[in-house]
């Protein structure tokens, strides 16, 4: 607990470190998965420690990470079975009556908005052999088994068209994932001991609180709590508030969610996004291109002659109650409804992506619903920061938070 909160202050840079160039982990036999990253304890500490990370020192106690790609299936918005992947890290070094009596619990780690499968859980673990930074604080630091789905779109499923903010697949992905990997797990004589929480950032918010819908609705599984972190909960809202302004800062995003919602709703997509850029679509969103290239490729001015989205498009939004689009984005709303699982809303008052307003919308709107407890966590204000953090910035003290927080409902439940 102490090292966790020793790092809360100032754990960005855990976001971005390697180990460096490492060999491959010896084939080990495991059933249903594979081992693409065997790390022990001291080389993790010696990387942090070389990175300059706050808080860790010598004396530090930082767990090895063990991973493993799993392969499972899942279905996607069209109803059809995917065959896709996801990465179960599973921490090493524990007191050894953690993993004979207590067993671990299980964080489902819903990743962030990426555009390159490069950058996909199993693929960022399979290519570099290294840690990814969420998981080094969940699962070296917390102590943690980190579970994260690459999505359809991704890893096993690259190829696919990634349902961008489209809650029923990424929801099935992430369900879906949880339930291979308890079985990978009883297959493989890792101790589970029946704790789930749940947590992501940004699009891994919106994901966390969707599969958390879905958990309550549709399964038997318990949830001992979920964090989603910075999620763009309430869509019809951040599509109302992002077609209402001249600009737009980062236009791969609604371009992302323009070119999935046109395909899962099986629309023209040029009926929606200007030329040139509907025609670039299909290829700046296979997989192989970073955010800063398709970017480089779009415009920043949202409708006109020279905007992203065609100017009826965005006209028809607006005054027609039955726009595809306004339809769309009302289903895949992911706040409407009242969670009987603990949530903890952890968001940045100063987000310049995700305003901190649908996280306080998101709260009224559950609570009036009858949720059981539902409040936000403000990032500066738990923090004790007086400047407001931006988005990007506030990725890694979200997830400094998350951990601790999970941490503490483990030591006065489990007892470790």
């Amino acid at each position: 607990m102490s090292k966790i909160r020793a790092l809360i202050l100032a754990v960005s840079v855990l976001l971005f470190v390697g180990c460096g160039s490492l060999d491959k982990p010896t084939n080990e036999k495991v059933v249903g998965g594979e081992v693409v990253v065997d790390l022990d304890g001291n080389s993790i500490k010696t990387s942090l420690i070389a990175a300059g990370t706050p808080g860790i020192d010598e004396n530090s106690t930082v767990y090895g990470y063990k991973a493993y790609k799993i392969p499972y299936t899942t279905t996607d918005e069209e109803g059809n079975s995917v065959a896709v992947s996801g990465l179960m890290v599973v921490p090493l070094g524990l007191p050894e009556v953690v993993y004979s009596t207590l067993g671990l619990s299980l964080v489902s780690d819903s990743h962030g908005t990426i555009f390159p499968n490069a950058e996909a859980p199993t693929e960022v673990a399979g290519t570099t052999n290294s840690p990814d930074g969420s998981s080094i604080l969940l699962t070296s630091l917390g102590g943690f088994v980190t579970l994260q789905a690459d999505y359809i779109g991704f890893g096993d499923s690259h190829g696919h068209y990634h349902p961008f903010i489209l809650k029923k697949s990424l929801a099935n992905a992430t369900v879906d994932f949880i339930s291979a990997a308890r079985d990978f797990a009883s297959h493989n004589e890792i101790n589970l001991n029946g704790q789930l929480f749940l947590t992501g950032y940004s699009e891994g918010g919106y994901t966390a609180l969707a599969t958390l819908e879905k958990i309550e609705a549709e399964t038997s599984l318990d949830v001992t709590m979920a964090a989603p972190m910075a999620g763009p909960y309430d869509v019809n809202r951040t599509a109302f508030g992002v077609l209402s302004q001249d600009t737009i800062s980062v236009p791969s995003f609604m371009a992302d969610i323009a070119y999935a919602y046109a395909l899962a709703y099986d629309e023209d997509v040029l009926m929606v996004v200007n030329e040139p850029y509907a025609s670039k679509l299909e290829g700046l969103f296979d997989g192989f291109h970073t955010r800063v290239e398709i970017d480089a490729e779009l415009t920043t001015q949202t409708t006109g002659e020279e905007g992203l989205f065609s100017q009826s498009f965005v006209y028809d939004f607006f005054t027609n109650s039955n726009n595809w689009f306004r339809e769309a984005v009302g289903e895949n709303n992911v706040h409407t409804w009242g969670p009987q699982t603990t949530v903890k809303l952890i968001h940045c008052e100063g987000d310049d992506v995700i305003p901190f307003g649908i996280s306080q919308i998101a709260e009224a709107t559950m609570n009036a619903y009858g949720a059981a407890d539902v409040s936000i966590v403000p990032v500066e204000t738990v923090l004790g920061i007086p400047e407001p953090v931006g988005h990007v910035a506030c990725g890694a003290m979200a997830y400094s938070i998350a951990t601790n927080i999970f941490a503490q409902t483990r030591a006065a439940t489990i007892g470790y």
